[in-house]
């Protein structure tokens, strides 16, 4: 099953509650992923917070062109699920 995201919502700081396909909702911190040119100007809250879903790629991204994997932000949300740990070690994380 490819992992989508199906809504998305600011709370504060660089959390976003995001609903998927799976029927999964979680909250993705999402401040270690800023790092990179491309994530610089997520840096400023504000900017950060004007986030949409993109219907081409399924997943969260901003006006400069920023993105980021569904996979990812899955993990972000539920890393600590141990449900989920052989799946994330499939995907490449942990």
């Amino acid at each position: 099953m490819f992992i989508h995201i199906k809504e998305a919502k600011y709370l504060s700081d660089y959390k976003i509650e995001v609903s998927f396909n799976d029927g999964r909702k979680g909250v993705a911190d999402l401040y270690e992923a800023i790092k990179g040119p491309v994530f610089e100007p997520l840096k400023e809250k504000s900017f950060f917070a004007k986030f949409k879903i993109d219907k081409d790629l399924e997943t969260i991204s901003w006006s400069n062109g920023a993105d980021l994997a569904p996979e990812y932000l899955y993990f972000q949300a539920f890393k600590e699920n141990p449900e989920l740990q052989e799946v994330f070690k499939n995907w490449g994380y942990k």
